[in-house]
C-alpha cells in the first residue's frame, strides 16, 4: 500500500526531523511512508488567510492521486485509540488503495480538501504544532502497524 503523509510546511527542527525519520525507518517494511511537504501559502500584512489556506488545498490535492483513501488530520474529526487505528490500518490495507494522511496548515484545511477526505482523524482538542503532529502521527501508524503484528511495542 503506497503511503503517504501530506503536510503543509516545511522544514522540521531537527529534533522532529531526527524522530521523525526513526520512525519512519521502523515502518519501512510494514507501510513504507513517503513524506510530501507542501508550502505554506503566503500569509502576511494584506493577505486573507482564507485564500492562502486555498492555496494550501490546491497543493494538497494536487498530491492526492485519485485512487486514493484520504484521511485528513482535523480538530473535527473522530478521536481513535491505537488499536482502533491499527483496525483501521487493516481496513486500508485490504482496500488495495493508497493512502494519503493529511496535516494542514496553521488555518487547517481548505474545504476542497476535507470534501475529498474519506474520513477525519482528531488526535484530540489539543491545539499541537503541525511540525509535532507529524511525529505523533508516524508514531502511531509504527504503533498500528505493532498491533497488527502481534508485537509487544504496545502496552494497552
Amino acid at each position: 500500500m503506497r503511503t503517504r503523509l501530506i503536510s503543509v510546511g516545511e522544514r522540521m527542527p531537527d529534533w522532529v526531523e531526527q524522530g521523525f525519520s526513526e520512525y519512519r525507518k521502523r515502518l519501512s517494511r510494514e507501510l513504507p511512508l513517503e513524506l510530501v511537504e507542501v508550502p505554506l501559502g503566503h500569509r502576511g500584512k494584506g493577505r486573507d488567510a482564507a485564500r492562502a489556506t486555498q492555496e494550501e488545498g490546491q497543493a494538497v490535492l494536487a498530491a492526492i492521486a485519485a485512487d486514493t483513501h484520504v484521511v485528513a488530520l482535523d480538530v473535527r474529526g473522530k478521536q481513535w485509540s491505537s488499536e482502533q487505528l491499527a483496525s483501521h490500518l487493516g481496513e486500508w490495507r485490504m482496500q488495495g488503495r493508497g493512502l494519503a494522511l493529511v496535516i494542514g496548515g496553521p488555518d487547517g484545511h481548505a474545504d476542497a480538501v476535507l470534501q475529498r477526505a474519506n474520513q477525519r482523524w482528531s488526535l484530540g482538542e489539543l491545539t499541537l504544532p503541525h511540525m509535532l503532529v507529524r511525529l505523533v502521527v508516524v508514531e502511531q501508524l509504527y504503533r498500528a502497524t505493532t498491533i497488527l503484528a502481534g508485537h509487544p511495542y504496545h502496552r494497552a
